[in-house]
């Protein structure tokens, strides 16, 4: 059973986002927040696999929440749900730790699948937000790595391009009519010639590197 806290300052939100993750009975939410004060005081008692995170509220907003979150509670994954899409915050909020970003007009079967993923340890970055996210965060990356000859293979490409689109392994599976264990191989061999340990950071040197172009 994977355990959610919710963390959001609408109570609106909040009652629709317990409902929506309730109705899949692999989750469970183990309580809601208003604020990353609230947030960080429910996890002193309150075991969670992942917290969804808004990032707009008062006392503490979720960008420092996160932050915490990250830093007093490793094995507490952080998936960031907002309508807020300003690259700043978008920035701020994964390189303060944040293991996803979804938008809150997504589905709500993507939420549910982003969830699942991120506790798995997938890295997910919505679409609509990817190309300027990670052009952004490509810019802090050395010069020097471009120098680094990286040689992907053709499958290993067409998956680097896919993955720097925000997809879930389930959605390269299905678009490359590939398993997910096998697509789960390549991003593997992918990480390990890149060396890194995880999806953002695999597409951030990708773009360094030339082997993504983010429009």
């Amino acid at each position: 059973m994977i355990r959610v806290l919710i963390c959001d300052d609408q109570e609106i939100v909040c009652e629709g986002l317990q409902h929506i993750l309730e109705s899949d009975n692999e989750i469970t939410v183990v309580g809601v927040a208003c604020n990353g004060v609230e947030a960080l005081d429910k996890l002193k008692t309150t075991q969670a696999d992942l917290v969804l995170m808004d990032l707009k509220m008062p006392v503490m907003n979720g960008v420092i929440a996160t932050r915490n979150i990250v830093q007093k509670y490793p094995s507490t994954k952080v998936l960031i749900l907002t309508t807020f899409s300003d690259d700043d915050w978008v920035f701020e909020a994964i390189r303060g730790g944040a293991s996803g970003y979804l938008l809150k007009d997504r589905p709500r079967q993507e939420l549910i699948q982003a969830i699942k993923g991120t506790v798995s340890g997938e890295t997910y970055v919505d679409p609509a937000v990817a190309g300027k996210l990670l052009s952004s965060v490509a810019q802090s990356i050395p010069h020097q790595l471009a120098e680094v000859d990286i040689n992907l293979s053709d499958r290993e490409n067409e998956v680097m391009q896919l993955l720097a689109t925000g997809m879930s392994n389930a959605e390269i599976a299905k678009q490359l009519f590939l398993s997910e264990g096998t697509v789960r191989n390549y991003t593997s061999a992918i990480f390990s010639k890149l060396g890194v340990s995880d999806r953002t950071s695999a597409v951030v040197n990708a773009i360094k590197l030339g082997l993504v172009a983010i429009k």
